[in-house]
């Protein structure tokens, strides 16, 4: 009873009612729990079915879109689950299952549904953060929510009785000493990561008096992922573009890559037409339309169009990436990895370098959709804005230093060693000599720790350049500076995610349209996927989704589900 705008009495009007009346179509469902939110209502069945009616805009209803539903209609997200308590919020929705897990739907300009954004969701999602946490209890207050298990835990409490054998320098602590360390890591995390904004992180932390002044980059070993990470996304959320769907329309001529201009030269040229806004969108920065192609781009054709560019990159049809040393020599570590090409030093190799950091590097990081690239962990390294060291140069190049240490420590006589006439020069990343002073043509005994000074020098800078338009490219979509808190290695995975594809991350994110979850076709399907190898997954992936990687969270989803249409 009560206001009956946009039907939410569900008596399929929007009469108003002074008396209690009945809502037929819940007649005979063994209706246990009622809830109700700012314009809408929520039920939940004896059987565990979840029905929602009334206002719909915010996508509160979670039938998949805005429209309001003027007599209860099922939650189709949750059929095969059974729902055992629901809450609602003045603008979103929460539930568990009786299996502990916990679904949220609705408005998250607060981050009320838990997933890490704050992205609307149309449907039920997965709260990943609470898996194996046995919830059994949810509430929620206006623009929060709150989850509960009234089952300890069966691993409460219970540490390893050693350190594991992997962590060799941490084997002489003991166990409680090192959790307590963790404990205090995460609290100054805790502490310090919420006030990162307030920071001018290009500055330096102050005057020990023992030494010169300790930059921000010191903390970025000491301070929990997660924290920073959190931090990160808060300040990229607040400069969000959410006006449209996509960006501007771009023509991209695939058959035309076989013989002149590659994807990633056209996007380079088509940049001009991009406002500077449009690189702030959530998801889709363009649209494709890909010319003697029938693609319609409902996502796929934007997510092939940048694994396409990033195909380029790495098979010699750009001119920016180098295999490392070790690769062209086929021997030591990251023999399948690339570096920035020192010799491309053009301003239209600059501008494509540029190109690189704001338009693949840094969407990516704003969007969560991962980049299938696989560059060295130097170049991440300084990507971040830590500087290379000698270990750096050895993991790329392995027969660099010691060919350097021969030098440096050979005790032939001098007339021995001159005859050698070795060139004052050192061969770059890309295998040119380059000449490394005009005062000396050949090293001697005299002059040969110079040799080695130049050398090492020369090798750890070679890329700066190429670096530094790199990251003027990111500094146009995400905050550079806020990178001096992230090791290589996270900023890594931040760009690129994991080329592991776990199935369980997919089933999370996956909906189902004219065919039941539980039916027999679908669990072939995820039979048949458990059975593909890494490889197979990710190229099916990108003949189905575009995309070659899945991104590293469900929140990194952004809404973008996995539907499976039959």
């Amino acid at each position: 009873w009560g206001d009956g705008d946009y039907g939410k009495l569900g008596r399929g009007g929007s009469d108003g009612c002074k008396i209690p009346m009945k809502i037929d179509s819940l007649t005979g469902l063994g209706v246990v729990k009622v809830e109700c939110g700012s314009q809408f209502s929520v039920s939940l069945t004896k059987s565990g079915a979840v029905y929602t009616w009334g206002k719909g805009d915010y996508h509160r209803l979670g039938h998949g879109s805005d429209d309001h539903v003027r007599r209860p209609r099922q939650v189709q997200g949750l059929q095969g689950k059974k729902v055992i308590a629901i809450a609602t919020g003045s603008l979103h929705c929460v539930c568990c299952t009786e299996d502990g897990e916990v679904y949220t739907w609705g408005d998250n300009d607060e981050g009320q549904l838990g997933d890490g954004t704050t992205n609307a969701i149309q449907r039920p999602r997965l709260v990943a953060a609470l898996q194996g946490k046995k919830i059994n209890r949810v509430a929620c207050g206006s623009a929060h929510t709150l989850s509960w298990s009234t089952s300890k835990p069966t691993n409460a409490g219970k540490l390893p009785a050693q350190v594991p054998m992997e962590y060799n320098h941490l084997q002489e602590i003991p166990i409680m000493a090192l959790r307590n360390r963790l404990l205090l890591l995460h609290h100054i995390s805790e502490l310090f990561c919420p006030c990162i904004p307030m920071f001018d992180l290009e500055g330096r932390l102050g005057q020990t008096g023992h030494g010169p002044p300790v930059g921000f980059d010191t903390l970025r070993g000491i301070l929990i992922s997660q924290g920073k990470e959190a931090a990160f996304r808060k300040v990229v959320q607040a400069t969000m573009v959410r006006d449209r769907q996509h960006g501007p329309v771009v023509e991209l001529n695939r058959i035309q890559v076989r013989k002149c201009t590659p994807v990633f030269g056209q996007m380079c040229a088509k940049m001009s037409s991009f406002s500077p806004d449009s690189l702030l969108l959530p998801h889709r920065v363009w649209k494709v339309k890909f010319v003697g192609e029938s693609v319609d781009d409902c996502g796929g054709g934007y997510s092939e169009s940048i694994a396409e560019m990033c195909e380029e990159l790495q098979n010699a049809l750009t001119p920016l990436l180098i295999v490392t040393p070790n690769g062209r020599d086929e021997s030591g570590a990251n023999r399948d990895c690339f570096l920035l090409n020192p010799a491309a030093k053009s301003p239209l190799h600059m501008s494509m370098f540029r190109f690189l950091g704001r338009v693949l590097l840094g969407i990516a990081i704003r969007t969560g959709s991962p980049l299938s690239l696989n560059l060295a962990e130097p170049v991440w390294k300084q990507l971040a804005g830590m500087n290379l060291t000698i270990a750096d140069l050895s993991e790329v190049d392995k027969d660099f230093i010691p060919g350097l240490m021969y030098i440096r420590d050979n005790e032939a006589p001098a007339e021995e060693f001159e005859a050698m006439t070795l060139p004052f020069t050192v061969p770059n990343a890309s295998g040119q000599d380059i000449q490394l002073s005009s005062k000396y043509s050949h090293i001697t005994l005299e002059n040969r720790a110079e040799y080695v000074r130049l050398a090492i020098n020369y090798r750890l800078h070679e890329f700066d350049e190429q670096v530094s338009a790199v990251r003027e490219g990111m500094a146009r979509v995400v905050p550079v500076p806020l990178l001096s808190l992230f090791t290589g290695y996270e900023l890594e995975t931040m760009v690129c995610g994991s080329p592991d594809i776990p199935l369980h991350l997919l089933k999370s994110v996956a909906t189902y349209k004219g065919v039941e979850p539980t039916s027999s076709l679908i669990q072939w399907f995820w039979e048949v996927m458990e059975s593909f190898s890494n490889t197979e997954r990710s190229l099916f992936l990108r003949f189905v989704w575009g995309r070659t990687r899945l991104p590293r969270t469900i929140a990194d989803f952004r809404g973008r589900d996995f539907v499976v249409q039959v």
